[in-house]
């Protein structure tokens, strides 16, 4: 599936809504926005330390013209000044504010991010499962941070790296978390990879890539999705590294994208 990019003007508007005194989301919608529609709400990366919502508008207006969704964006609280839990708290509050929307159907709603957003996506769904609202029809997990002990041990294949690093990992797990990575003590919610049940979570899509530090963490943690009986696709790029999709005019990125697509597609309007 091709994004559809040629429909799409220069630049993207998106409205923007504060919800809490520490929140507000970026939201884009489809252009032919008549009706109740299903809905992203999308976490941008930065390895908890750097980002806004806005660097994502042209992905997130690709997303919900594709899709035929709304796409909210949201800007959430940044380690080191505020460390977990202020960022999942933030985004669990503009998860529950989509779902309160007249023009959004709460039955079809997804959590998804990259990155660090993609570990953050993964904890508001641990959250939401655990506080039984709101029901999730898909978490989208783009190259998640979901482990802080994978930043506590030597990467062992450091040349293959790009984007992001063992000391990049270590430095942002370190202000996220308000301590050095690799305590047994760190949360689930801090750290997704640490849950020990997973059953009951919505499906999932991950996307990951072979020569990203993050592939193995992403690749356990999917199969753990799996072997606890929730659907779970997973979407391997060979060869490419961290954030590769950044390059968006390559047919590697596109397909990625396109794979994305599919997934919210199928789980927010029932496509195949």
């Amino acid at each position: 599936m091709q994004l559809v990019e040629q429909r799409l003007p220069d630049r993207t508007h998106a409205d923007v809504e504060r919800i809490t005194p520490t929140t507000s989301v970026r939201i884009h919608r489809p252009l032919d926005s008549a009706g109740t529609r299903g809905a992203l709400l999308w976490i941008h990366g930065g390895g908890f330390v750097m980002g806004s919502a806005r660097q994502d508008d042209r992905r997130c207006a690709q997303l919900a013209q594709a899709a035929g969704i709304v796409v909210a964006a949201v800007d959430y609280r940044l380690a080191p000044q505020h460390p977990h839990p202020a960022g999942l708290h933030d985004c669990y509050e503009a998860l529950n504010w989509l779902a309160a929307q007249p023009d959004i159907d709460p039955s079809r709603i997804a959590v998804g991010g990259a990155s660090a957003g993609g570990g953050l996506a993964a904890a508001v769904a641990l959250h939401a499962r655990d506080q039984g609202k709101p029901q999730l029809a898909l978490q989208l997990l783009v190259y998640p941070m979901l482990d802080d002990r994978t930043a506590a041990r030597p990467d062992p294949e450091p040349r293959l790296r790009r984007l992001w690093d063992a000391k990049a990992n270590h430095l942002a797990w370190r202000a996220y978390l308000g301590q050095p990575p690799g305590d047994n003590q760190i949360s689930a919610l801090a750290a997704p990879a640490r849950a020990t049940d997973l059953a009951g979570l919505p499906p999932a899509w991950v996307g990951i890539a072979t020569h990203d530090l993050l592939h193995d963490e992403a690749l356990d943690y999917a199969r753990r999705l799996q072997h606890a009986d929730v659907p779970c696709t997973v979407e391997t790029v060979d060869g490419a590294f961290h954030g590769f999709d950044v390059f968006r005019t390559t047919d590697v990125a596109r397909n990625f994208e396109g794979s994305q697509v599919r997934a919210l597609r199928q789980a927010l309007s029932g496509e195949r």
